[in-house]
């Protein structure tokens, strides 16, 4: 495949139109391709290899978002997320230019798991919101589970909190891994420090993209993984101090 202009072309897995999930109003979601986390539960396997996904322009994905303004305006916005949507950093700071110059909310949806260099401070500044999926508060344990240790994504978070930059927190609550009452209370502690933390959100794992990993002859860790129950859920929600 022919080598792209990284700020006018994009790696795409694929968009999504009426999002409603993937921050506040409704959003145009798009999704990056590649990743280099390796999480074990992850429902968009599909999206790790960079290799993957196709090419399109800038122009092409203004043109899409311009399509659906009126519905996304002027509560929703647009929403990038992946695979790791900072792998494409050069792209999103020239996306988002854009975007604010048509007064359109901005939001990454990201691990945090990238070295702040200048390219992430530039596209912070136009940035509006940042879904910060934080793995797990204990290192070693987050090694295990995702294939790197947690520092740079708690250092992504102080970043923001420091800058005053919104970001709403979230965990995927997964039982026998991250729903340990004691991570949970570091988990809070940890979050309590932050200055710009609008919402928190425990996302209860779910089993639903083990297909995916099927289809791509690959060995789904997680299979005996069970969901957690509402019960469950409640109490870790008690523990974060969010219901």
């Amino acid at each position: 495949m022919e080598k792209k202009d990284l700020k006018q072309y994009a790696k795409i897995h694929s968009f999504e139109s009426f999002g409603t999930v993937d921050g506040p109003g409704i959003r145009y979601v798009i999704f990056l391709q590649g990743c280099h986390l390796k999480c074990k539960y992850c429902h968009n396997r599909d999206t790790w290899d960079i290799n993957g996904g196709y090419y399109s322009s800038l122009d092409e994905i203004l043109n899409k978002i311009e399509n659906y303004k009126n519905y996304i305006m002027p509560n929703g916005g647009v929403t990038v997320t992946g695979g790791e949507p900072l792998l494409q950093v050069h792209f999103l700071i020239e996306l988002f230019k854009k975007l604010k110059e048509k007064n359109i909310h901005t939001c990454i949806d990201t691990s945090g798991m990238v070295d702040i260099t200048e390219d992430i401070k530039t596209l912070l500044n136009y940035t509006d919101l940042v879904l910060l999926d934080i793995k797990h508060i204990d290192p070693i344990k987050c090694k295990n589970l995702v294939g790197v240790s947690n520092e740079r994504e708690l250092q992504f978070a102080e970043y923001l909190s420091q800058n005053n930059i919104d970001m709403w927190i979230r965990q995927v609550l997964i039982p026998g891994y991250t729903d340990d009452e004691n991570d949970l209370k570091k988990l809070k502690s940890f979050i309590d420090k932050l200055n710009s933390v609008k919402k928190v959100e425990l996302l209860p794992y779910h089993n639903m993209g083990e297909y995916k990993w099927k289809k791509l002859g690959l060995n789904y860790d997680f299979k005996d993984v069970k969901v957690p129950t509402a019960e469950e859920v409640k109490k870790s929600k008690q523990i974060l101090g969010i219901i």
